[in-house]
């Protein structure tokens, strides 16, 4: 195989492709990308969780042929060498890349060792929305989720469900929920768990590429695949498990409303966790008065507190709550800027988080519990206690006596 590479054209999909591949495997037909050259060149790699397929631009065969080529060394290569052309030459399972004057030689895995990736040749049609959506719906949906865990094994995942021309990604990790939708074009319902790590990657792969391109997402049952535009081809194996049924949980019970600029919120939430994030706790207290302001307090022992007032539109009933500050600011930082409602249900109900005038994004999350020390009654107990207080007699005084 010998091909002349136009390397700022090639290196485009060379890069898509090294993000899937198994850079951490032992194996090391998967630790490289599997090169097949024809008619067109064909990119191909895989983690075995998920898989990508794409042609690549630039090139001009001279000899076609097929080689697993290793992921970082061609990489760094293509990235750092000052000449636009690139000659790469393959011999069994030696090769060279010339630029130049500069020789570059490495080994090549053999072809027959590289996974098998499965193809979307029998797979059915789930559903087509546009490139921008499905990368809103993939950022919102994944807020809740927590790190991959063998159990249960919903947690790292999103739900992704198509219903009723509605696609939903919903994520929780039992402490907190969220729920994205959009519009897409579908004649079937169904519901797959997907890896929340190869979504976010799927989201990478969309955030580059035409905004306005429609995706088609296909399923078998074992795996979903992703067209994408320029063709691309990105997969991921389906998580075996259920998902908890999270609209039974979702009520509508509201007792208290919260109307308040997000930036400004955010802002204060940001100076707050300067405090808070010394704790365990990680805590915030948030004091609602309706017709008044809002008030947020902190406490982390022997190193200080934070008082916030913000001004806020609060109607209901009066409420002392308790929040994870980096729960509170995940919510809001999915949201545009603007202003967001905050519905609460009482001490220990649920709380929601939404965008005001918007029904695409839900957040929800459970308040904490409060104790009693973290509770900052007036605007005096915000002060630093001494951290040792003066006994009533000193020993001098004693010796004076």
């Amino acid at each position: 195989m010998k091909l002349e590479l136009d390397r700022l054209e090639f290196l485009k999909a060379w890069q898509m492709a090294e993000r899937s591949s198994g850079t951490k495997s032992t194996l090391s037909a998967v630790n490289g990308i599997l090169v097949t050259v024809g008619d067109e060149t064909l990119l191909e790699a895989t983690d075995f969780k998920t898989a990508l397929r794409c042609t690549a631009s630039g090139v001009r065969t001279v000899t076609p042929g097929q080689a697993i080529l290793p992921v970082r060394l061609i990489g760094e290569f293509l990235k750092k060498i000052p000449t636009e052309t690139v000659t790469l030459d393959i011999e069994g399972e030696k090769g060279i890349l010339s630029a130049g004057r500069n020789r570059t030689r490495f080994t090549t895995a053999p072809v027959s060792e590289f996974p098998k990736i499965p193809r979307s040749d029998g797979a059915a049609a789930l559903c087509t929305l546009i490139a921008a959506d499905l990368a809103r719906v993939i950022t919102e949906g994944a807020i809740a989720s927590s790190a991959p865990s063998d159990f249960p094994k919903y947690l790292g995942t999103c739900l992704f469900s198509v219903k009723d021309s509605m696609l939903k990604v919903v994520s929780t990790d039992g402490k907190r929920l969220s729920l994205s939708r959009c519009a897409c074009e579908t004649e079937t319902d169904e519901e797959l768990l997907l890896p929340v790590p190869a979504l976010k990657e799927l989201s990478r792969l969309l955030a580059v590429g035409n905004q306005e391109a429609r995706i088609q997402v296909l399923n078998d049952g074992a795996t979903a695949w992703f067209r994408l535009d320029g063709g691309v081809e990105f997969s991921i194996r389906r998580v075996e498990s259920s998902f908890p049924n999270y609209e039974k949980i979702l009520t509508s019970d509201v007792l208290t409303t919260l109307r308040i600029s997000r930036d400004e919120f955010l802002s204060a939430l940001e100076r707050v966790d300067i405090i808070a994030r010394n704790t365990v706790s990680h805590l915030v207290v948030m004091q609602l008065s309706p017709g008044g302001d809002l008030r947020m307090t902190t406490r982390a022992p022997d190193l200080g507190t934070a008082l916030e007032v913000l001004d806020a539109v609060i109607d209901g009933n009066p409420l002392r709550v308790g929040f994870n500050v980096g729960y509170l600011q995940d919510g809001l930082r999915a949201l545009g800027s603007g202003e967001v409602l905050i519905e609460f249900n009482g001490e220990e109900g649920q709380t929601r988080i939404v965008q005001e005038g918007a029904g695409n994004f839900l957040y929800m999350l459970m308040p904490a519990r409060l104790s009693p020390q973290d509770v900052i009654e007036d605007e005096s107990e915000a002060e630093i206690p001494d951290s040792k207080p003066e006994k009533e007699n000193s020993g001098e005084e004693k010796s004076g006596e």
